[in-house]
């Protein structure tokens, strides 16, 4: 599959068959992550994954909303993406370097979560990523950091449906050039 094939058949994906993704697909979903670009190579991502149909259960009920619950049944994992706070977009003195401070670090892993996302679709997984989720209840599920700010939740699992593209906006639109 061409790069253009993954940027432009990847889609969000609401509804799952049955199917599951083994821990060494993660592992490259995860490698395919950290080769994004982040602030000065700081790589402050982290990913907390959820297998085990058991626990992937506990975790819908207790983390997600009942929408993100029905679009993610049968999905193969749960991928919990947050990263460090204070460390992209920070000088060595623990200054910002100007004023999106942590905004950098959320930049950041959306960069890492876009590579997660198009190297599933590669591998023939479909995902979601989700934004509306309980990010209280997420850090309590797997104890993470204080320090670590939740970002998304990004299902993958095999795909039951083909949704079409959604219409893009014209160029002229979102784009000026000097």
């Amino acid at each position: 599959m061409d790069f253009n094939e993954v940027l432009t058949g990847r889609r969000s994906i609401r509804k799952y068959k049955e199917g599951a993704i083994t821990k060494e697909q993660i592992e490259e979903l995860i490698k395919a992550a950290q080769a994004a670009p982040t602030w000065k190579n700081s790589q402050t991502g982290r990913f907390y994954v959820v297998l085990s149909d058991e626990k992937k259960k506990e975790f819908a009920e207790k983390c997600l909303p009942p929408f993100n619950q029905k679009n993610t049944e049968n999905a193969a994992a749960y991928i919990v993406t947050t990263f460090v706070s204070h460390r992209s977009g920070f000088e060595k003195t623990g200054e910002p370097t100007n004023e999106l401070g942590d905004e950098w670090g959320a930049m950041d892993l959306g960069l890492q979560e876009e590579n997660l996302v198009l190297k599933a679709y590669e591998m023939g997984f479909g995902s979601l990523i989700m934004g509306v989720r309980d990010g209280q209840a997420i850090s309590e599920f797997f104890d993470i950091p204080e320090i670590e700010h939740v970002g998304a939740v990004i299902s993958v699992g095999l795909s039951d449906i083909a949704p079409e593209a959604p219409k893009r906006r014209d160029l002229e639109q979102i784009l000026k050039v000097y």
